[in-house]
């Protein structure tokens, strides 16, 4: 032991050696692989494909908002077992066979694709004219059934939650039981980093994908503006799937502690939030955590810290508007902006690259930059979320629909119907869905075929049909989109010889909110990223550290149940509130056409208002009912990490009572 007092310069050097081998560099630059595979599967390609997934199997957004539930259905099963289990046992195993079973999920999910028959709309040249006398047609049963392949998009979600479990519990202790305390935050927050740019390049991706049609090799007279258009939704799926494939095979090959880890360990002071029973020490027995018969009295320590408990629920706050915005934000832009699905989900990713991202990154940097302790690091999200609830008021502004007539505005039958003022006031109230009138009375038009025109009154019809049309010009307009004549229902300028014209597809939206939104949008994407690696790493800090796993899958647990599970129902069961035409067919409803911007706004807002305040709030509980240990003074600044180099001392070569006392920090030290 003397030889290693007087050796400072050699201990030094070993020291700096054993940092660059033994630091977590390899977990570093490989878990962050499966983590940006499930954020571009999860959070980027089903985000981005779920309205073309309601359109090809008719299905309501209550419903698609339960598939993407499912996910977090399937997490909240499996946590208790895997953060139980899984912190005790060979974590980089766990992680490892969890990615392969994520994989199969994506297989499963693009299953539909292939056992369902080939999407033919009907949208033929002479479809839907005037003159073409359409009767609807249905068979002996009723719908087309394709809406029963909900449940095998909901057991592809299944598999997906099970296999991803392990990867935001074990994955992340992983990371911070093999890194100094005060640099665990910059590696937890590359990890959570390459969680963002997952989604980040789903949404990208998935637009592209989206500008494909899902017939491959099929000729359709469809264009991606056309609302009957359904992307190659299932492609991502097939990458993604493979992707994670791939990535399973190093992790099932990482030891079950790297070497050297042990060092951080016996380093790190505990910051715990103390009890006022003391019973926090039972966490320190060697023993505590070791069989299924602790979970009942892990449970009960984890429910007794405050602290612990308000972070949850500020994280099931959050988490229910992530999930929410994330499921059907592209759906709000496209409603919104009068936008295609691709353009939506596009515009939606370049969002989230920088804000989500960077928000990410830059909120562990932050916690490390500043060396903010446990009450600091709350503090800072308490701050976050109050700058995201004054900007979430941006959902004030909204923009009118496109009239529609029949349905946002009246048929065309006077002067003063023409004129644009009018047109657009009445498109701000609902008149009713009466899509018959007097000038195609005699069409005889079935609302089963919805393919909508725009006509040169900048009135959009429910099809050409509806706007008395009877031929098509066949000379295509310069971006593809066919172009009808003789409409009787439009009376548009008779001296630019617009009278009885209409354009395939939907009218543009001549509204200029887009840059103000999409700017105060920025700022509450990037201001509630910016707390998730801080209160991620309050988490971890305020619980012993042999209740960190267990605790992380037991928050997780809560923001699922609160948060992630009824965040995207709630949000599609807004939307089909403010859904003014739905899609009928033989009886049955099927995805919605036509929603009222409006309200669709509205209660958006008031979502956002309720649990971005309720967020703030419990942020504030819970820094102010924490409670350090005497030796963790909650206004420090000092390192968390007690180095030894200055003392000489390799913690690893010395018994436990030759250890200061200030060192032993936690049970692992302890050996």
């Amino acid at each position: 032991m003397p030889h290693l007092l007087n050796n400072d310069s050699s201990f030094s050097s070993r020291q700096e050696l054993l940092d660059l081998e033994d630091g977590p560099v390899g977990p570093s630059v490989v878990l962050p692989s499966p983590v940006e595979s499930q954020g571009m599967i999860i959070n980027g390609f089903i985000n981005t494909v779920i309205t073309s997934i309601e359109r090809r199997f008719d299905l309501r957004s209550y419903q698609a908002g339960l598939i993407a539930s499912s996910y977090d259905i399937a997490a909240c099963v499996c946590l208790t077992f895997v953060s139980y289990f899984g912190g005790t046992g060979h974590k980089p195993r766990w992680l490892g066979w969890g990615v392969f079973i994520m994989a199969l999920g994506s297989l499963v999910f693009a299953l539909p694709h292939f056992t369902t028959p080939a999407y033919q709309p009907r949208v033929l040249a002479h479809t839907g004219l005037c003159s073409a006398n359409q009767t609807e047609e249905c068979g002996d049963s009723k719908g087309s059934g394709l809406s029963l392949y909900r449940y095998v998009f909901m057991l592809g979600q299944f598999l997906h939650g099970i296999g991803a479990t392990p990867l935001y519990t074990l994955g992340v202790t992983y990371l911070d039981e093999n890194v100094k305390s005060n640099y665990a935050p910059v590696y937890i927050g590359i990890f959570y980093t390459a969680a963002i740019i997952g989604p980040a390049a789903g949404y990208l991706l998935g637009g592209i994908f989206l500008n494909i049609y899902t017939e491959i090799g099929q000729v359709t007279l469809l264009t991606p503006e056309s609302p009957l258009w359904v992307g190659a939704w299932w492609i991502g799926f097939l990458a993604g799937g493979a992707a994670a494939l791939v990535t399973a095979l190093p992790i099932l090959g990482y030891p079950r502690q790297l070497p050297g880890s042990q060092r951080f360990i016996g380093m790190r002071v505990s910051e715990a939030h103390q009890l006022k029973d003391g019973s926090q020490v039972t966490a320190s027995d060697p023993q505590f955590g070791k069989t299924a018969k602790d979970i009942p009295r892990s449970v009960l320590l984890l429910l007794k810290n405050p602290t612990f408990i308000f972070l949850c629920l500020a994280g099931a706050t959050e988490a229910t508007l992530i999930a929410g915005m994330s499921t059907f934000g592209p759906k709000f832009l496209e409603s919104q902006f009068s936008l295609s699905a691709s353009e939506a989900a596009t515009l939606f990713g370049y969002m989230v690259v920088p804000a989500g991202g960077g928000g990410t990154f830059l909120g562990g940097y932050i916690v490390k930059k500043l060396n903010l302790r446990c009450r600091g690091i709350i503090r800072f999200c308490m701050l976050c979320a109050l700058v995201s609830l004054v900007a979430v008021f941006v959902f004030l502004l909204h923009c009118p629909n496109v009239p529609m007539a029949g349905v946002t505005t009246s048929y065309q039958s006077s002067s003063q119907n023409n004129n644009p003022f009018y047109t657009q006031l009445q498109s701000s109230f609902v008149v009713g869905t009466n899509l018959t009138a007097d000038c195609n009375a005699k069409c005889h038009c079935v609302e089963v075929l919805y393919n909508p025109v725009c006509g040169a009154d900048g009135v959009m019809y429910y099809s050409a049909c509806h706007a008395g049309c009877s031929a098509v010009n066949n000379t295509h307009m310069p971006t593809g989109r066919q172009m009808f004549t003789d409409c009787s229902c439009i009376m548009g300028n008779m001296s630019k010889g617009e009278e009885g014209l209409a354009i395939a597809g939907k009218c543009s939206s001549s509204c200029n909110h887009m840059p103000t939104f999409l700017t105060f949008f920025f700022i509450i994407i990037s201001f509630t990223f910016l707390c998730s690696i801080p209160a991620l790493t309050a988490t971890l800090r305020c619980v012993p550290d042999s209740q960190r796993s267990f605790g992380l899958g037991i928050q997780w647990i809560v923001v699922r149940t609160l948060g992630g599970i009824p965040g995207p129902i709630a949000f599609g069961s807004v939307i089909d509130i403010s859904c003014l035409l739905w899609q009928e067919q033989c009886g049955e409803l099927g995805s919605c056409y036509l929603y009222q911007n409006s309200a669709m706004s509205q209660y958006t807002l008031i979502a956002g208002i309720i649990y971005k305040f309720f967020g703030t709030v419990f942020f504030m509980l819970a820094s102010v009912l924490y409670k350090p240990p005497p030796e963790s003074p909650q206004n420090s600044c000092e390192n968390t990490d007690y180095s030894t180099a200055d003392r000489g001392v390799e913690v690893g070569h010395l018994p436990v009572k030759d250890l200061p006392p200030e060192i032993i920090a936690n049970v692992h030290a302890k050996l």
